[in-house]
């Protein structure tokens, strides 16, 4: 009886072993439900003053943004809000400090007609957007503010694959350290994704102070009725689990596409013209491997019934990657395009962007960008070129 039941056990352990020589992937993330929250503070300056400068110039960047993402298979809803604030003086004589403001807030729900599909879904999304100088803050003006609202339908399904990297990571440390003599299969690394995934509801349940503990027992049992632990993770085991879930930080990790068509309506507009609006959007993901995402966000965009073909076209393009768990190469590419109807001119704007993102802790990082901006079709065209460094600080 004993040799059947060794027999069985080896079997059984040989199989799991086999399942997992295959590198297991990001796509072989099965979606459940999930809640993702980002939110960061970046601040970047950059003082210069050449031989033939009439006086130092300077630049200040301040950014804050925070997204949240509630993700299940019936649908996604999303909200996030985004602060830009820009100081800066040029070097000519007599140059003066100008400073600006861009803040907004926005919303959006894709709700299925079939869950867990990616066929068909209805969307409806709103966004309040302003914009000025900051010495303006206290005369506030309305005819600075942009308040929209679009409802549509649309195709396809994006999935945050964020917690497949975050498990991956997880088994590449536990067996680096020998805490598991081999690599689960890939139905072991899809269950305690969807445990990785389950934070928030963790969170909710045991509280803020208590909810790692149980989250990585869950973790740990997982991996122990997967054969894959004879002993448990033990001290040494339990803190590195907890480290690359809660100290070692990445960047989003997406996988698949989605178009969709709305009708929005301006009730306020910057030119101060509100009218109805076309909308068309396409977005791709990709994860090119384990380390390296690709994105590209494409949108259309004319008003209807205001006199002209005024529109407008962005793309949006990204290339992420991994250089090691605490660096991050982070590029892109976007196109900013406006046609003016009424006075029959266009406008493009291509920026190009490479940042280097070293994370110094769990909650900063230090940032190096180089990027080109090149205007074409205003009364400023040309190429500009920075190169600028600054600190990113995580909030959540």
């Amino acid at each position: 009886m004993k040799k059947k039941i060794l027999a069985a056990v080896a079997v059984s352990v040989l199989w799991g072993w086999g399942q997992a020589q295959a590198e297991v992937s990001l796509f072989d993330y099965k979606q459940g439900s999930s809640d993702s929250e980002e939110a960061y503070v970046i601040g970047a300056f950059d003082l210069s003053k050449g031989r033939n400068d009439s006086q130092s110039s300077y630049n200040l960047d301040l950014n804050a943004f925070y997204d949240r993402l509630f993700s299940t298979p019936a649908r996604d809803f999303s909200y996030g809000g985004e602060i830009i604030g820009n100081v800066n003086r040029g070097s000519a004589k007599d140059a003066e400090r100008s400073s600006t403001y861009q803040a907004s807030i926005d919303g959006n729900i894709d709700s299925y007609f079939v869950p867990g599909s990616s066929g068909a879904f209805w969307y409806g999304g709103g966004r309040v957007e302003a914009r000025d100088k900051l010495e303006n803050l206290d005369n506030f003006d309305t005819d600075n503010v942009e308040t929209t609202a679009t409802i549509g339908a649309g195709m396809g399904r994006v999935t945050d694959v964020t917690p497949m990297a975050y498990t991956i990571r997880v088994m590449d440390e536990l067996y680096k350290r020998r805490i598991i003599n081999a690599k689960p299969a890939v139905g072991v690394y899809q269950e305690i994704a969807q445990i990785v995934a389950k934070e928030y509801i963790y969170k909710r349940r045991y509280g803020a102070n208590d909810y790692v503990m149980y989250w990585v027992s869950d973790i740990e049992k997982a991996l122990r009725n997967s054969g894959s632990l004879a002993n448990g993770l033990g001290a040494q085991g339990a803190i590195k689990v907890r480290d690359v879930l809660m100290r070692e930080n990445t960047f989003k990790r997406r996988i698949g596409w989605k178009v969709r068509a709305g009708l929005g309506y301006a009730f306020t507009a910057f030119d101060g013209d509100p009218n109805p609006k076309l909308e068309v959007q396409g977005e791709y993901h990709m994860p090119l491997n384990n380390r390296t995402q690709f994105s590209n966000v494409a949108t259309f965009s004319t008003k209807i019934n205001d006199g002209d073909d005024s529109y407008s076209a962005t793309n949006d393009m990204s290339l992420s990657y991994e250089l090691a768990d605490n660096i991050d190469w982070l590029n892109s590419w976007d196109i900013d395009y406006r046609h003016n109807g009424k006075a029959d001119t266009n406008g493009t704007i291509h920026t190009l962007a490479s940042t280097f993102s070293y994370e110094i802790n769990n909650v900063l990082n230090f940032e190096t960008t180089a990027s080109l901006v090149n205007e074409d079709g205003s009364s400023d065209d040309g190429t500009d070129r920075r190169l600028t460094m600054g600190l990113k600080y995580r909030l959540r």
